[in-house]
């Protein structure tokens, strides 16, 4: 996969290197000639540039690019423009870092697909998440176990838990299913929550947009992710 990632601090900086090593090819942009210099024998390319300018955001290849992250970490107002621009160009897929929560707020008013905190979330986490495709979020129980949040899969929709039988086809338990509603925020737009249902019964029908939660092996969840829809 292609991503590009614009603030190259200590979590962007770290991200780079760590999705490089996974073998993906790594644009890191920074305005600071510095930062570049100690890393551009480390990632796939580096440049200095103020992702705020659009003519010049214009000049990445967005079109071939599967992920923009934002990992800006002290100048909020670059974060905001530089997320907007991204936005605006019709990005596919834009992470963006959140450093307070008013901050959170005006990003997801401009509409990013997920937006991390580096306090909570580990560069190491986030590039192990970004390698499963497919995973929505994953906690790392051990070196062989995950839990993850993965998308119901379309061959799925429809079925109960029982007809499904994911546990005896792929050996993962289903701990709960996630439904994501719309709430307003603070400036009164509408932006997604996640609404947890509980205990999961063997009569629950999978729906769409359903997040399911699973426990098992990180072998046995790569095998369900790589499943044909």
């Amino acid at each position: 996969m292609k991503y590009i990632i614009v603030g190259i601090g200590n979590f962007g900086g770290y991200l780079a290197k760590r999705l490089t090593n996974l073998g993906h090819e790594v644009i890191g942009v920074d305005t600071s000639e510095s930062r570049i210099e100690m890393i551009k024998d480390s990632i796939t390319h580096s440049i200095v540039m103020d992702a705020t300018d659009q003519a010049a955001v214009k000049n990445l290849p967005l079109k071939d690019t599967d992920v923009v992250i934002i990992a800006i970490g002290e100048d909020i107002g670059a974060s905001i423009m530089s997320t907007a621009i991204f936005k605006q160009l019709k990005s596919k897929r834009i992470i963006a870092r959140a450093i307070n929560d008013l901050h959170e707020t005006v990003i997801q008013a401009i509409g990013v697909d997920e937006i991390i905190h580096p306090e909570e979330e580990t560069a190491d986490r986030l590039s192990k998440r970004l390698e499963m495709k497919g995973v929505l979020d994953s906690l790392e129980i051990s070196d062989e176990y995950n839990i993850v949040e993965v998308k119901v899969p379309k061959r799925y929709l429809e079925m109960t838990v029982a007809e499904a039988d994911i546990r005896k086809e792929y050996y993962l338990n289903i701990l709960t299913v996630i439904k994501i509603e719309q709430k307003k925020n603070l400036l009164g737009i509408n932006t997604p929550h996640k609404n947890v249902i509980g205990v999961v019964t063997p009569d629950y029908k999978f729906a769409p947009e359903d997040i399911l939660l699973l426990f098992g092996k990180i072998k046995n969840i790569q095998d369900f992710l790589h499943l044909g829809d």
